[in-house]
């Protein structure tokens, strides 16, 4: 069993940084692909970046040059650097692992503001 739990999250102004965690338990994240999803209010979750278990990364196309995916495996926790934060960018962020055998976990989430 595997359990996440995201930490970080936060009210901040606009062009201002965060930096999400989200620690795993369990011994399978070093192998296993990590994402950060945003759900904002109204809308569906959304994927923003996601590594896989080789360090290989991804980005939507607004988080690309402001966001930064990062992993530690001894420390079994992948990392969001969020920076020039905007408005839009507010929503609950949601940290998911998928194993090899394609099994999906997800956190409980943690919110972020930004105003304007």
């Amino acid at each position: 069993q595997v359990r996440l739990v995201e930490s970080g999250g936060g009210l901040v102004q606009a062009g201002g940084s965060l930096r999400l965690s989200c620690a795993a338990s369990g011994s399978v994240f070093s192998i296993s692909a990590m994402g950060w999803y945003r759900q904002a209010p109204g809308k569906e979750r959304e994927l923003v970046a996601r590594i896989s278990s080789g360090g290989s990364t991804n980005y939507e196309d607004s988080a690309k040059g402001r966001f930064t995916i990062s992993r530690d495996n001894p420390k079994n926790t992948v990392y969001l650097q969020m920076t020039g934060l905007k408005p839009e960018d507010t929503g609950v962020y949601y940290c998911k692992l998928t194993s090899r055998t394609l099994t999906v976990y997800w956190g409980q989430g943690t919110q972020v503001t930004v105003s304007s």
